[in-house]
């Protein structure tokens, strides 16, 4: 095998036809936007880099072929938060092949030694965990845009190196035209009316406003989770300017009680089925048919992220926030699913709230841990 270290054009190129080449045969895989890869490495779009660094590597076999692809990186902000100094792994993509995959591993765990780590967590992303984070374990069908999709025997490479669970992260999936259970919308409409409540959609021409009440509510609802960081505005706001290319406003509610934030969520309609057939490239073609597809519309749409100060998550706003989903969605007849995404197993009331709604089950990812020996 010859590993190769992505630093030029065409090392990068190849870093991206690597997984192109490993799911040709999948029906299920979308091929991620190449610019979006891109994104992840490039310090000057990706704040990350402004406390951590990263680097990433392809593997041909002896003919030249490409069976692999791995990426490597320290989130100073977060690797000292362990047991052990812990960086990251992820963007792995191997043949059925544990030689090649056990390599791909070893080199990753290698760079982290020298930058001091002794342990890897993975398939993880050097950003936010709300795109390309966790191992599909369990439901290898279609994704949507940002959701990690494997193979199914990936999950044995990581097993028999030694990596372990340390979290589940659970995708439901919420039909839009089935009622909800009689008990779950009283409750829902009650809380709704309540004086000093209010229920805002987005405005992009207040997307400085929003940022702010964003991470008010963000760092308040999350900040008790093991390995929680604060999110910053420049990170929101880069997020905020990405997703505006594909929002529907009215998909994206906050919720106040006496003007203060209370709780949010933020929802999109999944890009995959705008970019599927596209093999990640958007070139003038490539762009025209997503236009397309973006104005014809889509079916799906995808709960990114969701939270609620911890002195309000008694008072049923999640309920209500969905109660006010459906009074634009259902009127549309465009939109039939919602997938409640990446929800960690250790993250009970959202698990509940699922539960209350009665969803159905979709997909399992894992975020898994191999600390050095």
């Amino acid at each position: 095998m010859v590993t190769i270290e992505v630093k030029d054009k065409n090392s990068r190129k190849e870093f991206l036809d690597a997984a192109r080449i490993i799911y040709k045969n999948d029906p299920f895989w979308v091929c991620p936007l190449d610019e979006n890869i891109e994104a992840v490495f490039d310090p000057k779009k990706n704040n990350f880099f402004q406390h951590g660094k990263c680097t990433r590597w392809i593997v041909k076999n002896d003919t030249g072929e490409l069976i692999g692809r791995v990426a490597a990186f320290v989130n100073e902000r977060k690797a000292y938060q362990n047991e052990q100094p812990t960086g990251g792994m992820g963007f792995f993509e191997s043949i059925n092949d544990q030689q090649v995959a056990f390599h791909l591993f070893d080199t990753a765990k290698n760079w982290l030694k020298n930058q001091g780590m002794q342990a890897m967590d993975g398939p993880i992303n050097f950003g936010e965990n709300d795109s390309f984070w966790g191992l599909l374990i369990e439901g290898y069908t279609t994704p949507s845009y940002g959701m990690n999709y494997h193979h199914f025997y990936y999950k044995a490479f990581f097993v028999d190196y030694g990596f372990y669970t340390m979290y589940e992260q659970i995708t439901n999936h919420l039909d839009i035209n089935k009622p909800f259970p009689e008990r779950f919308t009283q409750i829902a409409n009650w809380v709704a009316k309540k004086p000093g409540y209010e229920f805002r959609s987005f405005d992009i021409k207040k997307i400085d406003d929003f940022a702010n009440d964003f991470i008010e509510v963000y760092n308040d609802a999350w900040h008790d989770f093991n390995g929680f960081t604060p999110i910053n505005k420049k990170t929101i706001l880069e997020s905020f300017i990405k997703m505006k290319v594909i929002m529907d406003p009215k998909l994206i509610w906050f919720v106040y009680i006496n003007k203060e934030p209370a709780a949010f969520i933020v929802i999109l309609p999944d890009a995959n089925q705008m970019i599927k057939g596209l093999n990640g490239k958007l070139n003038l073609i490539g762009k025209l048919k997503f236009l397309y597809r973006r104005y014809r519309g889509v079916n799906r749409m995808r709960a990114v992220v969701m939270g609620t100060k911890q002195k309000f998550q008694k008072h049923g706003l999640e309920s209500a926030i969905f109660i006010k989903l459906k009074e634009y969605v259902l009127p549309l007849k465009q939109y039939t699913e919602l997938e409640l995404s990446w929800v960690g197993d250790f993250n009970k009331k959202m698990l509940a709230l699922h539960e209350a709604m009665h969803v159905d089950f979709g997909k399992r990812h894992a975020t898994m841990r191999y600390v050095f020996k």
